[in-house]
């Protein structure tokens, strides 16, 4: 049996991949982080490992005992961790931070690719086996966009993407053609109560992925959660670049807006 590595951040994205692999006969060998992986995870692989964030030589040294030659990294971490908890970071992870040009998460998550690649470990994409969750362009909600909407979509589909290419954040708030928050290191659900309680109800939220993004790492994800935090302050519709940006729980997803009147799109950028 093929076996894959695993290494799991936060969300139910790594546990969807787990899923995935082993509905297809793929052995699992997992490491999960510290108060980041869902603990539900250690019942759908082979074999699962803790560690603490920041224990990339730990990662490495699992990973050479089990023989793992190929590898998948799914679901982010909570990055306001590094600047706000005494993390016990190991020499490697300390390295790559000294080395590093700047803290951005496509520098940080670049570089720890290249580590485990010179380890002979090869990362592969993080939609390996969920491409499914990936939508073409197009409406996913009976509900659809009001013109007005789709002239926000339009006019932030743009600035979102320029905002992401400077790796500052996937996600920005929209209401009448203005800007009103855009997503940094809070995250997706936090950005988008800001922009509400900004701006009130009937806001757009948009969600790209960067002009280069590397599929292999921090791809656009949204979920029922996604969902929750827009109802919570009357945001009316989501839009998602189509074929970039994974859906979790796509079911309950598009359920979940259709019940809240929340249109919700994929679009071309």
């Amino acid at each position: 049996m093929e076996t894959i590595g695993l290494i799991a951040g936060k969300s139910d994205f790594p546990l969807l991949f787990a899923k995935a692999a082993k509905s297809k006969g793929i052995k699992v060998v997992a490491v999960g982080i510290e108060g980041e992986t869902k603990p539900e995870i250690e019942r759908l692989v082979d074999k699962f490992y803790w560690v603490r964030l920041g224990e990339l030589s730990r990662v490495l040294e699992i990973f050479k005992s089990e023989g793992i030659k190929r590898a998948v990294m799914a679901g982010g971490i909570t990055k306001s961790r590094i600047f706000n908890e005494a993390l016990k970071i190991d020499g490697l992870m300390k390295s790559i931070l000294v080395k590093a040009l700047d803290k951005k998460d496509d520098t940080l998550l670049s570089m720890i690719t290249s580590t485990l690649k010179s380890a002979g470990v090869e990362l592969l994409d993080s939609t390996l086996f969920l491409e499914d969750l990936l939508p073409d362009e197009g409406a996913l909600t009976k509900e659809k966009p009001a013109s007005a909407q789709e002239e926000d979509i339009k006019f932030g589909s743009r600035i979102a993407k320029e905002v992401a290419g400077l790796d500052i954040g996937l996600s920005i708030f929209v209401k009448d053609k203005a800007v009103i928050a855009v997503e940094d290191i809070e995250g997706t659900d936090a950005m988008i109560r800001r922009g509400g309680r900004l701006a009130g109800p009937d806001g757009v939220v948009i969600k790209v992925a960067r002009p280069k993004q590397n599929m292999k790492f921090d791809i656009p994800v949204i979920g029922p959660q996604t969902i929750r935090s827009m109802a919570e302050v009357k945001a009316n519709c989501l839009a998602i670049e189509a074929k970039k940006t994974l859906i979790i729980d796509k079911e309950e997803t598009v359920a979940l807006a259709d019940n809240n009147g929340i249109s919700m799109m994929a679009v071309k950028i």
